[in-house]
């Protein structure tokens, strides 16, 4: 049955009528349900090919006996795992559903209308959603080689400006930035002005020149850096992540945070997943293997990659990705147009395994063909 809508109309606040909501990877069951195909793969989210290490699983697995507990609503144990992790105070942990949640937390604590944001052009779409949705206005920089221009986001702020979003490495180009200009231009911000630093994908950025912004937290009292357990740790669908701050902000998003925002088997997994360096070294020594592997077959097929640091590639297909995707689906492969973006000719690809790569080369090679 439909409902009728002549006696229903909403009044939503202004900036949601018009916001635009997150557009996710396409769901393997939801492609095989549509055409009928079975085996397929998806190369779409960034997740990691490995999924859980076999401690997180096993702690997920005694955490489901207690599903009728709610669960730790402070986080306690995992909290405190965290700060031992990274050498910092219990109170600077902020846990999220997902390092996405801890995003929003920071847009309901630190933007209201009237107030500024800042992101470069092809920045995660997250930043945008955020400042949106509680009435805050989204400055844009653009872009410089697909990657942050510091300039160019130096030049805009304004007193206004209250929060400034940068991933390192971003997605969905996989660019990423250095420590000293990175650094710099931190310092340079207003002390009014939140700094959001998303490390999502800083685990498999074996490059010295990244920096690790926990290291940066004792001096920038106004930076606040997200991390994630869906990446790296393999645990995307538990959702799970956290922000790393002062302890001032971090008991600010507190106040607005929803009470067991995280689960008890969430929260079971991602500390078990914190200590398994065993599982977090294969999944490095995957990515990159993996990394090579379509980068150079990618650039076989004649096709320009946007250099990555993260667990993705992007590749421009000189031409309109959208036929090319839907004839990737039509062989059961799953991977990211991301025209909404601004990038309608490039394809983001998720880093597989080996034969899920060399299963998206040889697809990509017959639908570029036809």
């Amino acid at each position: 049955m439909t409902p009728s809508d002549r006696s229903f109309r909403p009044q939503p606040a202004p900036q949601i009528g018009a916001l635009n909501p997150y557009v996710p990877g396409k769901p393997i069951t939801e492609l095989e349900r549509e055409l009928g195909i079975r085996e397929s793969i998806k190369l779409a989210s960034n997740e990691n090919p490995l999924g859980p290490g076999e401690l997180a699983r096993a702690a997920y697995a005694q955490a489901a006996a207690e599903l009728g507990r709610y669960p730790d609503g402070g986080g306690f144990a995992l909290r405190h795992a965290i700060a031992r992790h990274h050498d910092v105070d219990p109170e600077m942990i902020t846990i999220g559903n997902g390092s996405n949640d801890v995003l929003d937390l920071v847009a309901r604590t630190f933007l209201h209308p009237g107030q500024e944001a800042l992101f470069s052009q092809y920045a995660f779409a997250v930043y945008p959603i955020a400042t949106q949705s509680v009435g805050a206005t989204a400055r844009v920089a653009p872009a410089k080689d697909f990657g942050y221009d510091l300039d160019a986001m130096a030049a805009l702020i304004t007193d206004n400006t209250r929060v400034v979003w940068i991933a390192n490495p971003n997605n969905p180009t996989g660019t990423w930035l250095t420590a000293a200009p990175l650094k710099d231009f931190i310092a340079s911000l207003p002390a009014t002005c939140v700094c959001v630093l998303d490390e999502a994908y800083i685990e498999y950025a074996e490059d010295p020149e990244l920096p690790n912004g926990v290291e940066w937290l004792a001096e920038f009292p106004n930076l606040i850096v997200t991390r994630t357990f869906s990446k790296i740790h393999g645990l995307a669908a538990l959702r799970v992540g956290y922000g790393l701050s002062h302890p001032q902000a971090a008991e600010l998003m507190n106040r607005v945070r929803q009470p067991f925002n995280v689960n008890a088997p969430a929260q079971a997994a991602a500390l078990a997943a914190l200590a398994d360096t065993a599982h977090i070294a294969r999944s490095v020594a995957l990515n990159q293997a993996g990394m090579t592997q379509l980068t150079q077959g990618l650039a076989a097929l004649g096709l320009r990659v946007i250099p990555s640091r993260g667990n993705f590639v992007t590749v421009d297909l000189g031409r309109t990705a959208g036929p090319v995707d839907q004839a990737l689906l039509k062989e059961g492969v799953i991977a990211r147009p991301v025209a909404n973006y601004g990038l309608p000719n490039h394809l983001r690809i998720s880093v597989g395994l080996e034969a899920e790569n060399a299963r998206l080369l040889a697809a990509l090679k017959q639908a570029l063909a036809a």
